[in-house]
């Protein structure tokens, strides 16, 4: 009962405080990407806090010394459990591009706002195509100083799934010529993957050392990844409840 009423509260607040930004997004479109991605990123620092005082939902971050030196930029592959990693991680990383479908920039209010943080817009659909876009669009970020973060597995997957990881996160980081960063969580355990009903924890989110791409084929480094994170997920301590 009590779960339920909290996320109700989280529920109503989230939106009240996403529609002025998706306006904010609209008029800051004149404003330099990284400019632009910092004035919107308030955001997620809103949420995420709004997520910790209604939902209970902490998080502690394990391995933050694996983080390369300012400036150095990187392609993030990440576990994907649920919408709290695309909030919060934009308070654990320097600037992140997202890679996402380009439909949801369509989404009033929601999708201006997300336009905004100058994501990797890709039609998935477009096969091969869709590749191609990654790249392009992934290298541009990446020159204009923000790290790209992929979920491999390309949809959320539920605390104890494996999807399969798909090659275009380190693809692009082998075309750019940077390292990948892996990264496992279990933010899944306390906002479910389509569930409205929130549960307190702690999520622990889990950086693993950068994996180098130089000289290396694609399917590689994913595999490597894969590995690395699946095992990670395996040892991660379970959220708990309070």
């Amino acid at each position: 009962m009590m779960n339920g009423l909290r996320s109700l509260v989280f529920l109503l607040v989230q939106w009240l405080v996403t529609l002025p930004y998706g306006v904010l997004g609209l008029l800051t479109f004149w404003a330099p990407r990284l400019s632009r991605y910092r004035w919107i990123r308030t955001w997620s620092t809103l949420v995420t806090a709004l997520s910790r005082g209604v939902l209970g939902i902490r998080y502690q971050v394990q391995g933050i010394e694996h983080l390369p030196p300012a400036g150095e930029s990187v392609v993030v592959l990440s576990k994907h459990q649920s919408a709290w990693e695309t909030i919060a991680f934009q308070q654990i990383f320097p600037p992140l591009s997202f890679v996402l479908k380009r439909e949801l920039l369509r989404i009033p209010f929601f999708g201006w706002g997300l336009a905004a943080f100058s994501p990797v817009a890709i039609d998935r659909g477009a096969g091969r195509e869709a590749l191609k876009q990654l790249v392009a669009q992934g290298q541009a970020r990446l020159a204009a100083g923000f790290w790209v973060i992929v979920f491999p597995e390309g949809t959320r997957m539920a605390p104890g799934e494996r999807g399969n990881y798909q090659i275009g996160g380190a693809w692009l980081a082998c075309k750019a010529g940077v390292p990948v960063l892996p990264v496992a969580h279990n933010a899944g355990a306390c906002w479910g993957k389509h569930a409205w009903l929130k549960r307190p924890g702690l999520v622990t989110v889990r950086i693993g050392a950068p994996i180098a791409t130089a000289g290396r084929k694609p399917a590689e480094v994913n595999a490597e990844v894969e590995a690395w994170i699946e095992a990670q997920m395996l040892t991660l301590p379970p959220a708990f409840s309070k």
